[in-house]
């Protein structure tokens, strides 16, 4: 079972697992430890992934996105769509089309670990590394080889999502 709570103190909302189970539960943003029978549920299910929904849904309302969300529709929809697009390049062929030797490409993205990260994986590391605000996520992912655009466009999806917060200009995953 999986909970949409929001915090008394700082207005952000998170999901808390197994609410009835715990006796307290603390704000990702502002570190405020809450009784779980306290806290308003706004919205319950077994499904993690419609409780984030849920989520989203009240971040989108909260800031007056409501339209541009509801436009928006489900991650599985999304998906859905995608699935059916027929005439997609992948990217090995998208390279080899332009003349570039896709396996060069790959190991000249490989980091000292042995293997590459994602755009999205950057933005997140970004965040884990205390870059709160968009400037000093942009700014990472920047430095790391990620467009602005590109990285401004994954922050707002993971808000979407219900993967991170945002709370008066500054950001955290959940």
């Amino acid at each position: 079972m999986y909970a949409v709570v929001g915090c008394r103190s700082c207005g952000t909302y998170w999901l808390v697992s197994d609410p009835d189970r715990q006796e307290s539960a603390t704000c990702p943003r502002c570190e405020t430890r809450h009784p779980t029978d306290r806290l308003k549920r706004f919205h319950e299910s077994d499904d993690r992934a419609a409780a984030a929904q849920a989520r989203a849904k009240l971040l989108a309302d909260k800031r007056g996105q409501s339209e541009a969300f509801e436009r928006a529709g489900t991650v599985d929809e999304l998906e859905r769509e995608l699935d059916g697009f027929e005439g997609a390049v992948d990217d090995r062929e998208y390279l080899e089309g332009s003349g570039l030797d896709a396996d060069e490409v790959a190991s000249a993205g490989e980091d000292a670990a042995g293997g590459s990260r994602s755009r999205d994986e950057v933005v997140r590391d970004a965040l884990r590394e205390g870059n709160a605000t968009e400037e000093g996520v942009v700014g990472y992912a920047t430095d790391h080889g990620v467009p602005a655009e590109a990285a401004r466009d994954i922050l707002d999806r993971l808000t979407r999502r219900g993967e991170a917060t945002e709370s008066r200009g500054e950001y955290r995953l959940l």
